[in-house]
């Protein structure tokens, strides 16, 4: 997770970089529960890495 206070957004990222002041790791779960300050903004930019195909049933 990082933030911008002038930009009043978060995201949430993959773990790459830890050197930003302003990012802090997540365990996927709290990531997933995660809820920005009340006006400001929230953007996921994790990629999302698939178990299993998705099945398409007829």
């Amino acid at each position: 997770m990082s933030f911008s206070y002038a930009e009043a957004s978060v995201w949430l990222d993959d773990l790459v970089d830890l050197g930003n002041a302003h990012a802090y790791p997540l365990c996927s779960d709290h990531a997933d529960r995660m809820a920005p300050p009340h006006g400001w903004t929230l953007t996921d930019r994790r990629t999302v890495a698939r178990l299993f195909a998705p099945v398409n049933v007829a």
